[in-house]
């Protein structure tokens, strides 16, 4: 188990440095000026992603949680929207027009973590699956 744990570190740290360089090149490179903090915004998306995929990987092995794994994905779906919604609320909804590329930027990086974080979870919850097979 701690090898997984280390391996979702790893691979969301991974993720982190690599997109979030890239993004940050292009918009650099484009001289486009975000009104929010793009480094902020990627590194909401990897502690909330990493801390849910941990977590669902240390709650898989309690036997009264487990079933109900699914259910709670989603709730922490609606919970990251929330908190996102209320730490960026000021750079987001007070402008009175975000630009294309603004919300590009915001979408990128939800969009990277939420793919990843989801096929980690599916793997969490088919294990689980497979190991109730008599």
């Amino acid at each position: 188990m701690i090898k997984t744990i280390f391996l979702y570190s790893f691979i969301f740290f991974t993720l982190f440095f690599v997109s979030f360089s890239f993004h940050n090149h292009f918009l650099e490179e484009n001289q486009v000026l975000l009104p929010f903090s793009l480094k902020k915004v990627y590194l909401f998306h990897l502690g909330f992603s990493m801390l849910i995929c941990i977590n669902f990987k240390l709650l898989s092995s309690v036997n009264k949680i487990a079933d109900q794994l699914g259910f709670i994905y989603l709730g922490t779906l609606l919970l990251k929207i929330v908190l996102f919604s209320i730490i960026f609320y000021q750079s987001i909804f007070t402008e009175e027009e975000l630009s294309k590329i603004s919300r590009i930027s915001l979408l990128i990086p939800a969009l990277i973590f939420l793919l990843t974080e989801a096929i980690f979870v599916a793997k969490i919850l088919n294990k689980r699956d497979i190991s109730k097979i008599p």
